[in-house]
């Protein structure tokens, strides 16, 4: 949902409603107002072209100004940490992926898989929008999702309660030959730079999926689905 003009945004950032991110125009300025609560809720608000406010909002009467509003409301991390641990599950860290037919396709194969949701960082990551809810095929609305400032801090309060952090990425474990535990977040990284260092240097366990052809790489959410599959296959 977009909404833009000075006025119309400052009552979506008042209203509680989860806002993505806020849009201002090169050429001019954020009100006060606009600057005050994106500080007190932790809203990124990122300067663009006026070109690409116009476009999104579909006028040239914008104000220099728009919000992105997420069409479902994300949850604290630590109600996704105790339902993840109290089921045995597990739950996707999306390390900056930015693509939204990668982060809907990855929604969609964790609710297929009986995952319990998600968690990403507000800065560099794709907002959830209707491409990524389209891509899921609705599976967002089902699961438990969760925007954070720092991954590594929240991973390792997750760790603190007893999960496990399990990141995918080559130079691993064959991931055939892994157990996976119960209650633990599975991390992937993004296809340009991969998973984060501060994540691989708290991971309990970094396994591979083990490629023979003469492409050895994966799409991101291709990667995620075998992953995913293998994290509850010798569950069942």
């Amino acid at each position: 949902m977009i909404v833009y003009g000075k006025n119309p945004v400052i009552e979506a950032l008042r209203s509680g409603r989860s806002v993505e991110k806020v849009l201002v125009a090169h050429d001019s300025h954020p009100p006060h107002q606009v600057i005050k609560l994106c500080k007190e809720k932790g809203i990124k608000i990122q300067k663009v072209p006026r070109q690409k406010i116009e476009e999104l909002s579909g006028t040239k009467k914008t104000q220099g100004i728009l919000a992105i509003l997420s069409p479902i409301e994300y949850v604290e991390p630590y109600i996704l940490f105790k339902k993840t641990l109290e089921v045995g599950s597990f739950f996707l860290v999306l390390d900056h992926i930015t693509d939204p037919q990668n982060v809907g396709n990855l929604l969609r194969t964790c609710e297929v898989f009986g995952g319990v949701g998600a968690i990403m960082p507000k800065d560099r990551s794709c907002p959830i929008n209707e491409t990524v809810v389209k891509a899921s095929a609705g599976a967002v609305f089902y699961l438990m999702l969760s925007k954070v400032g720092s991954l590594s801090k929240s991973l390792k309060t997750f760790k603190d309660m007893g999960g496990w952090v399990v990141v995918v990425e080559r130079g691993g474990k064959d991931i055939r030959d892994f157990d996976f535990p119960t209650g633990c977040a599975l991390v992937l990284g993004s296809e340009g730079e991969g998973v984060s260092k501060s994540l691989m240097e708290i991971a309990d366990a970094v396994v591979s999926i083990p490629m023979v052809g003469k492409i050895n790489s994966l799409n991101v959410s291709s990667a995620g689905a075998i992953a995913m599959w293998h994290a509850v296959i010798k569950k069942t």
